[in-house]
């Protein structure tokens, strides 16, 4: 199955709404991701009577670093998507669109590997060892992983204001043009 290249599946009266539309599904999506990692490790407790803490905080580690890697490549994914889409609208739409570009160009996403490099990270680092020389040294990998989940989670939430300040802005157009379809049907 091809993957969308573009937010621009469909024909529509306004572009600008198709491409705000998809990246607000994807923005949910991250959030999603980031929701269901929270969700696993608030449970883990549940565990704790069978499984010991060697098992369970690397275990808890782990979906941290999953489920912030899923949102990392899916905020890459959405800005891919943009730009794809931006090369098929007029100049018009393109500017409906840019509080939502503003946000990748001021807040770019740098790579995985740079994120999960201790070296490159060293104040996120150094607040992780001191979490874990406090708690216990397991926590050193689920404090580090913690930060990029909070990481991931702001930037969606910057990126989901830029989108509802977009939908904002064109909501009284796509309600004029869903009345307007709304009559012809009758």
């Amino acid at each position: 199955m091809k993957r969308e290249q573009h937010y621009l599946m469909g024909k529509s009266d306004c572009t600008a709404a198709a491409v705000v539309k998809g990246i607000d599904r994807d923005v949910e999506w991250g959030e999603d991701i980031l929701m269901l990692g929270l969700g696993t490790v608030m449970l883990s407790s549940t565990f704790a009577p069978v499984a010991p803490p060697t098992v369970i905080l690397p275990l808890v580690a782990l979906t941290f670093a999953i489920t912030s890697s899923l949102a990392r490549m899916n905020y890459h994914n959405m800005e891919r998507k943009l730009l794809a889409s931006l090369e098929q609208l007029n100049s018009v739409e393109q500017t409906k669109l840019n509080p939502i570009c503003k946000v990748f160009v001021e807040q770019p996403m740098c790579a995985l590997s740079e994120s999960y490099n201790p070296l490159k990270n060293l104040k996120r680092f150094s607040k992780s060892a001191v979490g874990g020389v406090l708690i216990n040294p397991f926590w050193l990998p689920i404090f580090y992983t913690m930060g990029i989940q909070i990481v991931e989670e702001n930037n969606l939430v910057v990126l989901n204001r830029a989108v509802i300040r977009v939908e904002q802005r064109l909501s009284p157009m796509l309600r004029v043009n869903q009345e307007e379809r709304d009559k012809t049907l009758l």
